[in-house]
């Protein structure tokens, strides 16, 4: 097909993106989903780029033609680098010589910048694109219709003027195979909410078997492995998602799913122009791979909630669907769901089929339950990222904020090119005053460090900007200060040279238009943007890097959460608590709810004036800082910290970041074993009871007797399991923890058995304590230490609340000690 016309405007959401090396130079290939379809985009004739400094440019002109490694051009700028030296640019027409010329500059001690940067990222970057796209260019009259795309060539893109938010398609996918990695079954699922057929719901099970009669329709049975790939291959193309979804899809899924078809000598062709995919590990992390497909995106469920903040004390698929949906796998036992799966493969494929389809159907549902999916879709929007990137905090600062930079006239540093030697702290946390309190108040700056940012002007280029003003007049004058702001460890920023803040403002406004819109996904989305900003300018590994950064964030936050709590306590009440932008206020038993309410509201005001008034006294800055009224706590226990006897001459301790307050008939639990993944369900339920019998001034010595009594008899112990995941390679443990030895011996017992060992590295372990010591729940046939349990579980979360009641665990429970 040779005749081609220009396109007209098109837009279009980016999938993915890939630069290669063609015989007529450097390839970008953008995969877009517009309101027609699917695009592929190719940017012909790019060049890739690096700076280095504009007195190096002779001699590295000179090495590169020593060493015959080709340069398009090279030019010199009028941009610098922060530390005021004028750079030149070399480009290079494929990434082997870019490559090349990188690695020989560097070996004759020629400092390269920004020469990991990706001439695709460069791309969209200094357009300012993140996700969505206009484009023009040449394509065929045709749309090519036998491979379900449409093919634009010489295409020239810019930011798109408004968010697409075209309706991805998504596909779940999940494999059952042997433990040798033999594959039984491969499940797929859809649900379309916008089709108007009657079959909203897509489901199929691809299954190595005879025909079976009078099973579900969703079954369709192949005679071999081979046979079973070439028709999940099919299955991919003609449902033609754009979205590939599952659990620990890529690093298990498709990763097994590549090594059978490469045993059979099968083309694993499921991207969009029948390409295959291709694999890179992650550097840091050799076990975690990363798949690119043309034109489609794989989200891994468990990779995208971590990435949206969500925490679970097992992200095992079972334990989140209970967690999120009620419901779990359709199998009997789930910690040996192994053995079932092969058992129904050879005596019940059809249980193996709905067990199989119902984990497609669950990771849907949790999708769909959690708005993963447009979650990752406004994420990527909002930063530039990848739809698939997991973090990748670093790189949405670099995506956000290096086209600003370049535009006013610098190059980006290089990873440890800031000031070294200085420590920024961590976020304040202030010791905490024990006691079982009555109203307590919580007051909490919102966004705090990012409201830093805005309000002292805290930015990479205002620092340089802001220094180079304090040097050329060698003091920081009463007429400098007209200029910069002074932050902490020497640093000084400049108050109209900066970009950060005013990224910060923008999101802060589309946040507030999302909370609006009750666009929940949204507004986690910017939140974690915002909120990881800091973290970037405190992270060695950003190019942006500098303590005096972190520091002037920081190092004010403690200012201000101290100096807060100096004003509230000299308006007369007890702040007992602060943590990191949270403070704790006790206003007396005397208030009813509603004049608790009302005084959370007046001190609220009250600290935002002051801060208004403050800084543009000190500072002349207006006060971005703004503090919220947030909880009413009726009852608030802060536990002292356990194993600390203090004299009579000593202060006594209170706990940090440990805590539980009941407000509007719900306990709070902040720290305590109730939210902890290592203790025993029955100390949490204990917890949760004692807790709520104490705040509510209910009589407790029944109801701890009652415990003990009963946990001796035996009654609860399924409850008394201790659950861990195993973090290191086995071999990796020095000391042998509790966890790790009932491993050991799960693994010695299963070894003896002849069946493969389980638990490694990432696995989870369920043991006991026992009269014979630790052992796995699997494998135990030894009578419970119950003396353990209640020393170790009842005790010590007991002692935690009971003294303030005046009562003690020991007293209550001592002559029930030792009776069984």
């Amino acid at each position: 097909m040779k005749n081609f016309n220009t396109a007209d405007i098109g837009e279009g959401f980016l999938l993915t993106r890939q630069v290669q090396d063609t015989a007529q130079g450097l390839q970008i290939t953008l995969w877009l989903k517009s309101d027609s379809g699917v695009i592929k985009l190719q940017v012909e004739n790019e060049l890739a780029v690096f700076f280095i400094e504009h007195q190096y440019l002779s001699i590295a002109e000179q090495l590169l033609i020593d060493q015959g490694i080709p340069l398009k051009k090279s030019q010199q700028l009028s941009l610098k680098n922060f530390a005021q030296k004028t750079v030149a640019a070399l480009y290079f027409t494929s990434m082997r010589s870019f490559y090349r010329a990188r690695e020989v500059l560097k070996s004759h001690q020629i400092k390269c910048y920004e020469d990991d940067i990706r001439p695709d990222d460069r791309f969209l970057m200094e357009r300012h694109i993140t996700a969505d796209i206009s484009y023009v260019g040449e394509q065929p009259y045709l749309h090519n219709d036998q491979q379900g795309y449409q093919l634009v060539k010489q295409a020239k893109c810019k930011r798109a003027d408004k968010q697409h938010h075209n309706n991805l398609t998504m596909l779940s996918i999940d494999i059952e195979c042997s433990m040798q990695g033999e594959l039984f079954s491969i499940g797929l699922y859809a649900f379309n909410h916008n089709t108007q057929h009657k079959n909203k719901e897509f489901k199929r099970v691809l299954m190595i078997g005879e025909p079976q009669t009078g099973c579900e329709s969703y079954i369709h049975w192949h005679t071999d492995e081979r046979q079973l790939l070439l028709h999940f291959i099919d299955e991919i193309n003609v449902f033609d998602a754009d979205i590939l979804i599952g659990w620990n899809v890529i690093n298990f899924d498709f990763k097994l799913l590549q090594k059978r078809c490469d045993l059979h000598g099968i083309r694993f062709s499921i991207g969009r122009d029948g390409a295959v995919p291709y694999w890179r590990k992650n550097a840091n992390n050799p076990e975690q791979n990363f798949i690119e497909i043309a034109g489609r995106v794989v989200l891994d469920g468990i990779d995208l909630l971590k990435t949206a903040t969500y925490n679970f004390t097992s992200f095992s698929l079972d334990n989140v669907a209970h967690s999120l949906l009620g419901r779990g796998k359709k199998v009997v036992d789930v910690d040996n769901r192994i053995q079932e799966i092969v058992d129904n493969f050879a005596h019940n494929k059809p249980a193996l089929a709905a067990y199989n389809l119902e984990d497609c159907r669950l990771v849907w549902l949790i999708f769909e339950k959690t708005q993963l999916l447009a979650f990752a879709q406004l994420r990527s929007q909002l930063t530039g990222l990848a739809i698939d990137r997991v973090g990748g905090s670093v790189a949405a600062f670099t995506n956000l904020y290096l086209p600003k930079l370049h535009r006013s006239g610098y190059i980006a540093p290089n990873m440890g090119d800031g000031v070294s030697g200085l420590i920024s702290p961590g976020g304040y946390v202030m010791d905490s005053v024990p006691g079982l309190y009555d109203n307590v108040l919580v007051l909490d700056f919102k966004s705090l460090y990012p409201s830093i940012i805005r309000t002292f002007k805290v930015d990479p280029m205002g620092l340089i900007e802001g220094l180079l003003t304090v040097k050329a007049n060698d003091s920081v004058s009463v007429d400098n200060r007209d200029y910069v702001i002074s932050g902490f460890d020497g640093a000084y920023f400049s108050r109209e040279a900066h970009f950060l803040p005013d990224i910060i403002e923008s999101l802060w406004l589309e946040r507030d238009k999302a909370k609006q819109q009750k666009n929940a996904a949204l507004s986690q989305a910017i939140k974690i943007i915002m909120n990881s900003f800091y973290g970037v300018l405190g992270s060695t590994g950003c190019r942006f890097f500098d303590p005096r950064l972190s520091g002037s964030i920081t190092k004010r936050s403690h200012q201000i959460l101290k100096q807060t709590s100096h004003w509230i306590e000299k308006k007369g009440f007890k702040v007992i608590y602060g943590d990191t932008d949270s403070i704790f206020v006790v206003i007396g038993a005397d208030k009813s709810t509603q004049q608790a309410s009302e005084l959370g509201v007046e001190l609220q005001n009250f600290i935002n004036d002051k801060w208004q008034l403050t800084l543009a006294t000190d500072f002349k800055i207006i006060s971005q800082l703004e503090i919220e009224f947030e909880t009413h706590f009726t009852k608030f226990l802060m536990p002292k910290i356990r194993g600390i006897n203090p004299s009579k001459d000593q202060k006594v301790v209170g706990t940090k970041k440990r805590y539980a307050g009941l407000s509007k008939g719900v306990i709070t639990f902040k720290g305590l074993e109730t939210v902890r993944s290592d203790w025993t369900e029955l100390s949490k339920d204990f917890q949760q009871e004692l807790y709520r019998l104490v705040f509510n001034d209910k009589p407790v010595d029944d109801y701890i007797k009652n415990i003990v009594d009963a946990l001796k008899q035996g009654c609860y112990d399924d409850k008394l399991i201790y659950q861990k995941r195993i973090q290191r390679k086995l071999t990796d443990y020095v000391n042998t923890p509790p966890h790790i030895k009932a491993a050991l011996i799960a693994n010695a017992k299963l070894k003896a058995q002849g069946v493969q060992q389980k638990y490694q590295h990432r696995s989870t372990i369920r043991y006991v304590i026992t009269l014979d010591g630790v052992q796995p729940v699997d494998f135990n046939e030894s009578i419970l230490d119950y003396d353990f349990y209640v020393e170790k579980q009842l005790k010590p979360i007991a002692d935690d609340i009971l003294p303030f009641i005046g009562k003690d665990f020991q007293s209550i429970t001592g002559d029930q000690m030792g009776l069984f």
